[in-house]
């Protein structure tokens, strides 16, 4: 992860177990080229590509990780979350959802359509669904209820480096500068999804 930040203490074993056998063939891995690069006359470049697109899964992994933990002192529906997010980037229908953390985001917020109903990945999907009046700004979570849909959030006027962020990226990073929310995001163009956390972007993966 780029930043250095305080969790909660969550083990989602499965997942944490996986990424902690990633990590540990990494290094393994890591040593062992070392070792070819020290004592023979190769060329280990396709090696080090090799290592950057793991540690790009990696990356996925530990976000993906990081996400359940952030999430679950504030919600019990992250499953539903999940499916969703899962569903949407499969069908590369964008999607935004600010989920409420220990921080008021009313204020953040220009407000959209009151919803007021139960999360479900099916009620979720509906509102994302090109073409629904309601699909073009962002879901506000809220424990284990859609409070509203159609919101705006602030944008973010930070560059990142030669990246070209969509305004769904640049909102999801403008909510998270301003406050302690996770922002869920998809990708309309590629379909990936991401989470927003603390005015940074990290991708993840859908368990």
């Amino acid at each position: 992860m780029t930043n250095e930040v305080r969790t909660p203490d969550c083990d989602f074993s499965p997942l944490k177990e996986q990424l902690k056998l990633d990590l540990l063939q990494m290094k393994e891995d890591i040593e062992a080229s070392l070792e070819v690069f020290n004592n023979e006359d190769r060329c280990v470049l396709g090696q080090i590509e090799t290592f950057k697109e793991r540690l790009i899964q990696l990356e996925s992994r530990a976000a993906t990780f990081y996400l359940n933990c952030y999430l679950a002192p504030f919600t019990d529906k992250y499953v539903d979350l999940s499916i969703s997010i899962r569903h949407l980037s499969e069908r590369r229908h964008g999607a935004l959802i600010a989920v409420e953390r220990s921080e008021p985001l009313e204020w953040l917020v220009q407000p959209g359509t009151p919803i007021g109903a139960a999360i479900t990945y099916p009620l979720l999907e509906s509102i994302f669904y090109p073409g629904n009046p309601l699909h073009d700004g962002a879901v506000l979570v809220r424990a284990i209820q859609i409070i509203s849909a159609a919101n705006v959030l602030p944008l973010t006027n930070t560059m990142f480096g030669q990246r070209k962020l969509g305004t769904r990226h640049r909102a999801a990073i403008g909510l998270s500068e301003k406050s302690d929310a996770i922002v869920l995001v998809v990708s309309e163009e590629t379909g990936r999804s991401s989470f927003a956390y603390k005015g940074q972007l990290y991708p993840v993966i859908n368990p």
